[in-house]
């Protein structure tokens, strides 16, 4: 293309730091994609998922054709349900913490977003590039929402919820919106206002807390 139109291409070879820098970022798209299958299984299929996840969801009043375009998933209790599924696929351990799913303590593998909805963070290109989750039992000493830890794909000050989805909308109407967490955005969006993005909100990372 560029020879078709008489455009110079200055082409340099990448680091090695590049090149490993692309590499954790292409499998950290990958290992997200997994998970968010994971999870969102778990709200549709698993018991524990339906009767907490999805009745939380449903009690919210979103619709089932709402939670499966945002893919919304439930982190289930057990303690490592799905690190050991994660590690059963053969995920690395430095892949699964450098993502924030799962924490290792004394040789053990434990999840961070227990008892959680999941909210998938998509890019631009809609690949899932972190996460969002919020308790919905009562417990004081946690945080309301966390995120997934800073890496490679995932920097929470560059990212607004929502934005893959809304991006014809905001073109068609050159106009954004903005609310003021992921809940407040589907919301929107079921409403039939589409080009309204989120931000992250005040939520910790899981290497923000003491687990």
């Amino acid at each position: 293309l560029a020879g078709k139109y008489n455009v110079e291409i200055e082409e340099t070879e990448s680091s090695p730091e590049a090149k490993l820098r692309q590499q954790t970022a292409d499998s950290l798209y990958i290992l997200n994609g997994f998970a968010q299958q994971f999870f969102s299984n778990i709200l549709k299929e698993d018991e524990e998922g339906q009767h907490i996840g999805y009745a939380y969801l449903k009690e919210r009043g979103f619709r089932d054709d709402i939670i499966e375009k945002f893919q919304l998933g439930y982190g289930p209790a057990r303690a490592d349900a799905f690190a050991g599924h994660a590690l059963a696929a053969q995920y690395s351990q430095e892949i699964l913490q450098k993502s924030g799913l799962v924490v290792f303590r004394d040789g053990k593998a434990f999840d961070n977003y227990r008892e959680r909805i999941i909210f998938p963070i998509h890019n631009q290109s809609g690949r899932i590039s972190g996460f969002g989750a919020r308790i919905i039992r009562n417990n004081d000493r946690a945080p309301k929402y966390i995120n997934t830890p800073e890496n490679e794909i995932y920097v929470k000050s560059r990212i607004l919820y929502g934005s893959y989805f809304a991006r014809q909308a905001i073109d068609k109407q050159d106009e954004c919106l903005r609310g003021e967490g992921y809940t407040d955005g589907i919301s929107l969006h079921q409403a039939g206002i589409e080009n309204v993005v989120a931000r992250g909100g005040t939520s910790l990372t899981p290497d923000q807390l003491r687990l």
